[in-house]
């Protein structure tokens, strides 16, 4: 079984109109209502490329009914634990510029921290665990490393999708996969990274540290893919870019999806990045058919360090 785990999930309200002026009356005709999260996005990628998942975080008041009642009208299994807070709502406002709103995340009390513990704990050997999206400051980084552990010692892929601190922190888990941007990857050694040469660097760090799988996306540049014995790089496939929201998403289930399937990182990668570029093209994630139709237009190759790809 794969779990997903968003600690902070959203209702996602986003609105599409020519342009944006603050402080004034602004009307949208095309307007959006979706789960939100990372990891919600993730089961919801799976359940369209055919696998099932279970979602797992926390869920409160009205807002969190709707995301159970929407993630069930998908096929999708839930278990959320229950919050007193109401679930957030963001706001995202797409015109020339884009602008969001986020709400906050729920207050937990150690309690509900434990039922957490207590799932994971119920996992078997072999299942996978994806915790992804923004991580409480409120939450010692402690419990996540313990998490983390226990997936470890008992053999579930343990995959982890999220950035700042929490991402460093938690590097030294030996994490199954992680996803960081190349911003994300600078932002964890302090350097701006411009280079396919500098993300090849700095990922394979990364996998010195103890990361199985390492995949940086690169918006428009593609994505590279390092791991102990390989290293390859990905071109994007050419096409408009619609909403870059869930695409990071789409490509953790894509990779997820191929290696179940297949156990090859390469074709994992491949079916990855085009997973990711066809929500990219989407208003929505991504369906099978997207991702089919532009897997051929994803070419892998071999990175070597005297290629001067950018």
């Amino acid at each position: 079984m794969i779990y997903t785990c968003t600690i902070a999930p959203s209702i996602d309200y986003t609105a599409y109109l020519p342009e944006f002026e603050s402080g004034t009356l602004n009307r949208s005709e095309e307007v959006y209502y979706y789960p939100g999260g990372k990891g919600i996005n993730v089961s919801r990628v799976l359940s369209r490329l055919g696998l099932k998942s279970r979602a797992l975080g926390y869920a409160g008041g009205f807002t969190g009914r709707y995301i159970e009642e929407f993630l069930a009208s998908e096929g999708i299994e839930t278990d959320f634990i229950a919050s007193e807070n109401i679930t957030r709502i963001n706001v995202k406002i797409k015109s020339s510029k884009e602008t969001e709103l986020n709400g906050p995340g729920p207050e937990l009390e150690p309690s509900q921290l434990g039922q957490l513990k207590d799932k994971v704990a119920a996992m078997a050997a072999s299942d996978w665990f994806v915790l992804a999206g923004s991580l409480p400051a409120s939450v010692p980084t402690q419990f996540f490393k313990e998490l983390a552990a226990d997936c470890h010692e008992r053999g579930i892929h343990f995959v982890l999708d999220t950035s700042g601190p929490a991402l460093e922190a938690l590097l030294d888990t030996k994490p199954f996969l992680i996803k960081p941007n190349e911003h994300e990857l600078g932002e964890m050694f302090g350097v701006d990274i411009t280079s396919r040469q500098q993300a090849f660097h700095y990922a394979s760090q990364l996998v010195e540290k103890g990361v199985e799988h390492v995949v940086v996306s690169m918006g428009g540049s593609g994505a590279i893919y390092v791991s102990q014995n390989h290293r390859y790089q990905a071109q994007a496939p050419k096409g408009k870019a619609v909403n870059t929201v869930g695409s990071g998403d789409s490509l953790v289930s894509g990779f997820i999806a191929s290696y179940i399937q297949h156990q090859d990182p390469k074709r994992a990668f491949q079916y990855g990045v085009a997973s990711g570029s066809a929500t990219a093209f989407r208003s929505d994630l991504c369906e099978l058919a997207d991702v089919e139709r532009l897997l051929p237009d994803v070419s892998v190759s071999p990175f070597e360090e005297k290629d001067v790809t950018q």
